[in-house]
């Protein structure tokens, strides 16, 4: 059977004989979205606030990074077993209503976010770049909207697009990335050499720790979307290690030229820092080639996954008109560069939402369903007759209060995470007959 032009499969499962996505596939799609202007972010910012040596720094944030990708490559096995998109999936753990009404909309918004704030930064380096390399002076909103409705028709093409278009996309990202690299190395022999690695103020476990829960943080919330991906792999064995290598290969890429970029110019953007390095206009137009790319290639996953808990929200509006309606809110954001400039406010909220959510699923589906999703809850995601987890209604309603109530210097959402899956997991002790009796009154109340 020929793949669609429009991918249509919405909340179905996706039919064996369009599962055909090899580890290797997944590893080339996770390693384009893996580099680019926002996840840079955290590497840098560990070497230029923390004070960390550069070594330190990679090793800290791959740390965190590598157990966030460990729990969202565990997430993608219901997908790749069962076809079934993510926020479809999450139905089994935390009720069909409470995934509908509150996960779905998180998801959506924080996709929303992102996919906005990417294309926003991605267009303030490109034309950053024009200017230098050919002095062309560009306005800011239609070029930011151009390049969001290109990411919006790819998503809405589906998963194969997604697929073609990260493996058309991987020459341009590494010759780009291995361009940048070769100056920061040129630049590092003309100056302080090999002691760039170890230089900085002492090691700090403190900052070592803080920075690791950071990255961890920014990556754990794939759990809610990692299903979305992994419909189409072979089997589960293949999506797991297939999205699992290529995040912590691409994370360990993106942490290099990160702290590179931090230690030696003080510029928490790489692509940003090589072409100031750089006297050579084919140099800087191929930086600025690798930098378009890669902020398309992980909006293609924002816009995707992102149209996926829009559709598990409202499923009356189906695929297509799920796919447009999530890329004409985007379009629409990409508008407005305030929404980077208060990057740091609309983080901090969304991350009240997102990380006790991620660890209520991590723990339901690890700690509860042991990684299986049982005959039983398949038959109970069909049905939808699972309509409220109230163990997860109370437990998040405590998570939301405990993360408003830590310090930010104490990384709320790391903490936030270890005790809401902690607490979770205690509770989910409770006698079957006192829950059942519970859920009859809260339907009453509801």
């Amino acid at each position: 059977m020929k793949n669609p032009a429009i991918e249509r499969l919405g909340l179905e499962s996706v039919p064996e004989n369009l599962k055909t996505t090899t580890w290797f596939e997944y590893f080339i799609i996770q390693l384009a979205f893996s580099v680019n202007s926002g996840n840079f972010l955290v590497p840098a910012l560990a070497v230029m606030e923390g004070g960390l040596p550069m070594i330190w720094a990679i090793l800290s944030t791959l740390l965190g990074g590598s157990l966030a990708f460990f729990f969202v490559s565990v997430l993608s096995l219901p997908g790749a077993r069962y076809g079934l998109p993510a926020q479809y999936v999450i139905r089994s753990m935390i009720g069909t209503k409470l995934s509908r009404l509150i996960a779905s909309p998180v998801r959506s918004l924080t996709s929303l976010y992102w996919f906005s704030v990417q294309t926003i930064g991605g267009t303030l380096v490109v034309l950053s770049l024009m200017k230098k390399a050919l002095g062309i002076e560009l306005s800011l909103i239609p070029i930011a909207v151009s390049l969001a409705l290109i990411m919006t028709i790819l998503a809405l093409i589906g998963f194969e697009a997604v697929k073609k278009a990260t493996k058309l996309f991987m020459p341009f990202l590494l010759i780009g990335q291995a361009a940048i690299l070769i100056i920061f190395i040129t630049k590092a022999e003309e100056g302080a050499g090999s002691r760039i690695l170890f230089s900085g103020e002492e090691f700090s476990l403190g900052a070592f720790i803080f920075f690791a829960s950071l990255a961890f943080v920014q990556y754990v919330s794939g759990v809610s979307a990692s299903s979305d991906i992994t419909r189409y792999a072979k089997s589960g064995k293949q999506g797991f290690w297939g999205l699992f290598a290529g995040n912590v290969f691409g994370f360990f890429m993106t942490a290099l030229l990160g702290t590179f970029s931090a230690a030696l110019f003080n510029n928490l953007n790489p692509f940003v820092a090589a072409t100031e390095q750089t006297g050579s206009v084919l140099l800087t137009i191929l930086i600025g080639i690798c930098a378009m790319v890669s902020m398309i290639s992980i909006n293609l996953s924002n816009a995707y996954t992102g149209g996926f808990s829009l559709l598990n929200a409202i499923p009356s509006l189906g695929r297509v008109r799920s796919a447009l309606v999530f890329g004409a809110a985007g379009i629409v954001l990409s508008c407005f560069p305030a929404l980077v400039e208060n990057a740091k406010d609309y983080i901090s909220l969304l991350g009240a939402f997102v990380i006790p959510l991620s660890a209520v699923i991590v723990a339901d589906y690890l700690y509860i369903k042991k990684a299986r999703i049982s005959e039983e809850d398949l038959a109970s995601l069909a049905s939808g007759k699972f309509q409220y987890n109230l163990k997860a209604i109370y437990i998040l309603t405590a998570a939301l209060v405990i993360y408003f109530l830590i310090p930010e210097s104490w990384s709320p959402g790391f903490i936030s995470f270890l005790l809401t899956f902690m607490m979770y997991s205690l509770v989910s002790h409770v006698p079957a007959k006192k829950e059942a009796d519970s859920q009859k009154k809260s339907r009453h109340a509801l």
